[in-house]
């Protein structure tokens, strides 16, 4: 996709993260990874059976309950849901997540043209900072602005509130999504919006 245009047209790029930035998959499959191996320590399962399931379990029904599902599956007591709580809020990744090389040309050329990168983020905060922190940006860290939906009164508020903090103007932004939220955010607030599958040509 052409990106020229918005380059032009653009002073404030706003985008979210997960499956915007990259893959959000990238992060839950290694977080099974490390929780399988885990309990093959713990509790002598094979991990590769467990990690099968689990990553099954994800790609045909998402992230919900799995730890839940994954237990009753293969009898793993409740007392790992904790180790399982910690690992997805602060786990250490073995691989770092990369960045959609579409998205990360997008962003370079927006730093390049100077122009403003904000992260509009929703979820838990602890999580989501983890992702970011364990992100491969490329150096392009230090020109990004991030917030947290849950730091507002309400997510329908966080889009407007962020416009007027940092006085960006409707007509010079762009929001970049995937979530009905973020089509909806940006349809409240009168501002264009793009669907990042445009910028891979689906």
């Amino acid at each position: 996709m052409n990106t020229e245009k918005y380059l032009k047209d653009k002073q404030s790029f706003i985008f979210e993260l997960d499956n915007v930035i990259y893959p959000e998959k990238d992060y839950y499959l290694q977080v099974y990874y490390l929780f399988a191996q885990f309990i093959e320590y713990g509790e002598q399962l094979n991990s590769a059976d467990v990690l099968a399931f689990m990553q099954q379990t994800y790609l045909e029904e998402g992230e919900v309950d799995i730890f839940a599902k994954t237990a009753a599956k293969f009898n793993i007591p409740e007392k790992y849901k904790v180790n399982f709580e910690m690992l997805l809020l602060s786990v250490r990744l073995p691989l770092k997540l990369l960045i959609y090389n579409e998205v990360l040309s997008l962003l370079q050329a927006i730093v390049l043209e100077r122009k403003q990168i904000f992260l509009l983020v929703r979820g838990n905060p602890a999580m989501q900072l983890n992702k970011i922190k364990q992100t491969e940006w490329n150096g392009l860290e230090k020109y990004l602005t991030v917030f947290f939906t849950e730091e507002f009164e309400t997510e329908a508020e966080a889009m407007k509130e962020i416009m007027e903090q940092h006085q960006i103007e409707k007509d010079g932004a762009l929001l970049i999504g995937s979530s009905s939220f973020a089509e909806s955010s940006a349809l409240s607030n009168k501002m264009d919006y793009l669907f990042v599958n445009e910028l891979f040509g689906q």
